[in-house]
C-alpha cells in the first residue's frame, strides 16, 4: 500500500498540474476595429462588381488550434456605417428599401461550429442576422498568424474569411435578379488577447 501511495500521489499531483493547461489552451481575443475590414460585393447588371465597406466591426474570437471545435466567433457589424462610396446609393442602403437601419442598426454573426479543413483553413458555420432575419452562413477562414504582436506587445491572431449570402434571404431583394442576388463577403481581421 505504501509503494502504491508513493507512486500514485505524485502522478495525481502531476496530472492536476497539467489539467488546467489543456483546459486553458483556448485563447480569447477582441477584434481590433482599426484592422478589421468587411467588404461586400455584388453583380451590377453583369457590367461591374461594386463594393461597399462596413467599418467599425466589433467582436470576439475564441480559438483553440489543437481543438478547433472548441473555437467560436461572435461579431457585430454596424450597418449604420456602411459606405458604398456613392453617396446616393449609401443613403438608399440605409433606408427602408434595404437595411432599414432606423429599425435594424446592426447585423450579427454567432458561430455554431468550427471545423478544420486542412492546413491553416477552417469552416466557421454560424447564424447571420440581418433585419431581424436569421439564416445559416459558412465562413471559409484562413488563419494568417497567431503569436505575439510586435507593436502592441500582446498575443494576437489574424484571419481572412469569405462567404456568399443571398440577399433575398434577408429581404434585401430590390432589383433581383437584374442586380445579383448573391453577395460576397470578404473579411480580414486581427484581434488581441483579452
Amino acid at each position: 500500500m505504501k509503494s502504491f501511495t508513493k507512486i500514485a500521489l505524485p502522478l495525481l499531483a502531476a496530472a492536476s498540474l497539467y489539467a488546467p493547461l489543456s483546459q486553458a489552451a483556448a485563447m480569447h481575443y477582441s477584434l481590433d476595429t482599426d484592422h478589421t475590414s468587411v467588404i461586400v460585393a455584388w453583380d451590377h447588371f453583369g457590367f461591374s462588381y461594386p463594393t461597399a465597406d462596413i467599418p467599425g466591426t466589433k467582436g470576439t474570437i475564441v480559438f483553440d488550434k489543437d481543438h478547433p471545435t472548441q473555437s467560436r466567433v461572435d461579431v457585430t457589424l454596424p450597418i449604420t456605417k456602411i459606405d458604398t462610396h456613392v453617396p446616393l446609393l449609401t443613403k438608399e442602403f440605409l433606408g427602408a428599401d434595404y437595411f432599414d437601419v432606423a429599425k435594424y442598426p446592426s447585423a450579427v454573426f454567432h458561430s455554431t461550429k468550427v471545423t478544420a479543413t486542412g492546413g491553416n483553413k477552417f469552416d466557421v458555420e454560424g447564424n447571420l442576422t440581418i433585419k431581424g432575419i436569421t439564416k445559416p452562413v459558412t465562413l471559409h477562414a484562413t488563419l494568417n498568424k497567431q503569436g505575439m504582436h510586435p507593436m502592441v506587445k500582446k498575443e494576437a491572431i489574424g484571419f481572412d474569411a469569405t462567404a456568399t449570402i443571398q440577399r433575398s434571404d434577408f429581404k434585401l431583394d430590390k432589383f433581383v435578379p437584374a442586380v445579383g442576388d448573391a453577395v460576397t463577403l470578404t473579411i480580414s481581421t486581427e484581434g488581441y488577447a483579452k
